[in-house]
Formats: structure tokens, sequence, C-alpha cells
């Protein structure tokens, strides 16, 4: 998991204990959209254990980097993204070779290719964009589509993925979400459970597009970040930036799609 305003990637273990990974340089002059500090946002895992992170600097810092199995860190991606990006999200593709990112401002979707970490603007427009804050955030990669949160309208979002690898019509799937962030899907068909930043809460998000709020803060939750699922177990960690009480990681299981703390 990130840490993001110390800059690191941390493990976490079974029993709770963290590790710090690594650390990013820090900058000297951030210009972070929206929020000034540099900070490392979505991390994605390939199957050799190498990690990619997003980390947001509104530098030339800015970008993706990448965290090699014996520690080495160094940024991935190239001059095709702007120093303004807010990379947020990350979704692997490896069987195609390609890194999906959320670019929160101004809001769209980077294609990004493993071989040299050369970015594209894949997917574009108003669905993505922020109105007032953050626009694209999470991101997953299903069953030839891309499915992407967009935390200011509050809306999930699937992109098919064309025969040319190039991003078909956005199509919303899910409205009300209000401050969606990260999410994660809940088995094999297209139920989400998404983290809902602004009022601490995860919600299930069913096929046709209704939700359920199934986590409150009662449960332990303080501004959570993203989702994660594996088998019955489901992890959501709180990042505490408006609450400013408690960050922590809540585990909870999974039982007929709905978790309990």
């Amino acid at each position: 998991m990130t840490f993001s305003f110390a800059r690191q990637v941390a493990h976490v273990d079974k029993r709770g204990h963290v590790r710090t990974i690594a650390t990013l340089p820090a900058v000297a002059d951030p210009q972070t959209p929206e929020i000034g500090a540099a900070v490392t946002t979505g991390l994605a895992r390939a199957h050799d254990g190498t990690l990619y992170v997003g980390y947001a600097t509104g530098t030339d810092a800015a970008g993706v980097w990448r965290i090699t199995p014996n520690g080495e860190v160094s940024r991935f991606t190239d001059e095709d993204l702007p120093a303004r990006s807010f990379i947020n999200g990350l979704a692997l593709d490896e069987r195609h070779g390609v890194l999906y990112a959320a670019d929160s401002d101004p809001g769209k979707v980077w294609r990004i290719s493993l071989d040299d970490g050369s970015a594209t603007a894949w997917a574009t427009g108003p669905d993505l964009e922020r109105v007032g804050f953050f626009g694209a955030n999470g991101i997953k990669v299903r069953e030839g589509s891309v499915w992407v949160s967009n935390f200011d309208r509050g809306t999930l979002l699937r992109i098919p993925i064309e025969a040319d690898g190039s991003a078909g019509p956005v199509e919303t799937r899910a409205t009300g979400l209000d401050g969606i962030d990260d999410f994660a899907f809940a088995g094999k068909g297209e139920t989400v459970l998404a983290a809902l930043n602004t009022t601490s809460e995860v919600a299930v998000v069913r096929r046709d597009g209704s939700h359920t709020v199934l986590l409150t803060a009662a449960d332990g939750l303080s501004n959570p970040t993203s989702v994660a699922v594996n088998r019955q177990k489901v992890y959501v960690p709180s990042a505490a930036y408006n609450t400013q009480n408690d960050p922590n990681l809540l585990l909870a299981r999974l039982e007929k799609h709905r978790p309990k703390p």
C-alpha cells in the first residue's frame, strides 16, 4: 500500500506489521494540482513482484515509478506525461503489455507501454473530466474493458478495449456514488465494491447500477481510498485525509457480497 504524504510504498503482513519498501525522492518545490505536496497514489503489482506506483508532484518527477523486487526505484514513464498530470489509480494488463493510468487532473486515461514506459492518452472526454476537484480516479481492467471511477461526478464507467487496442465509447454503469475513489470486483462477475472517500463508506455496486452501503465509519472507515479483494477477504485502507482521525487498514469478510468487519 502507499502512504501518500510520506511518499512511501509499504508492505503490511497478515499480522498487521508494516515494513517500508521504498521512499520516492523528495521534490524541492512540488506543484501538485489541488494538493500542493508530492504524493504517492495508486499501486499495481506485476506477476514477478515489480511494483508500479503513481507519483503526483506537479514537476518533471510526476508520473509512474517502478520498484523492482530487489528494491531499485526509478521513474518509469517518460516525458509524454505532462508535469501537471495527477496519476491516480493504476491497472495492469500484462497479457497485452500495458499499464492503464487514471489521470485525475484534468481527467483522462493513459495507456503506458510496459516495454519502454511511453504513454499515450487513451481515453478522454467529459465523462472522465473533473468538475471541481478530481476526475478519473480508480481504474481496473476486466474482460476486455477498462473500468474507471470519476470522483467528482460520482460515477462508475466502463470503456471497451477495441480490437486495435483503442478505447471504445464510454458507458456509465452507475451514478450517485458520491466521492467514489478506487474499487475492486467482488468475484467473477461485474459486482463492484467501491470506496466512497468523502462519506467514509464502502458500497456494493450491482450490474444494474444500483448500490447499497455495506460498511461505514461505524465499522472503522475514515476516508477510505481503495478496496482489494482476495477470495473472501476484503481489505480497505482509510487515509483519514479529511477526518484527520485513525488512518487504518480494515479487514472484512465477504459473505454473499456483504463484507463483515
